[in-house]
């Protein structure tokens, strides 16, 4: 595993497709290459992965452990109910660093809270793509690859 690690949840694999006035023109691979790209900058290698399954985001958190220095991620629609998902990041000594796309606190008010954020170190919303590369900008910074 990669020194971050970066995590998208649900339907992330369709950015760029659905839903574009809400979550932006980039695909998922598009943001997963500027990810890298940011990261390289400074020889820190990311690797990404997408899961629809919340089962599959937690073995891979639960996987993360002892290879990864900051985890980055998006859980998508289980921010807003996933206490296993929120137990996983609990579970890891690695930070984790909540993403997303839009502002999920000028969304609908089912959005507009994130169980899982409280587990996180800190969280970044409503950038677009922009958001991500925040999260690296951070992720960086906590690891000591970058000076504050």
């Amino acid at each position: 595993m990669a020194d971050i690690l970066v995590l998208h949840g649900p339907n992330l694999n369709l950015l760029g497709e659905r839903e574009v006035d809400i979550y932006g023109t980039s695909s998922l691979e598009e943001i997963n290459d500027k990810v890298k790209k940011a990261a390289a900058q400074v020889q820190v290698e990311v690797e990404t992965w997408q899961s629809n399954n919340e089962g599959e985001l937690i073995d891979k958190i639960h996987a993360a452990r002892g290879k990864s220095k900051v985890i980055i991620l998006n859980p998508g629609a289980l921010t807003h109910y996933s206490y296993a998902l929120r137990d996983a990041i609990s579970s890891v000594e690695i930070p984790v660093i909540e993403v997303h796309l839009s502002n999920i606190y000028a969304r609908e008010k089912w959005r507009q809270k994130s169980v899982t954020a409280g587990a996180a170190k800190g969280i970044i919303a409503g950038f677009g793509e922009n958001s991500y590369l925040l999260a690296v900008e951070a992720a960086l910074r906590i690891i000591g690859a970058k000076e504050v």
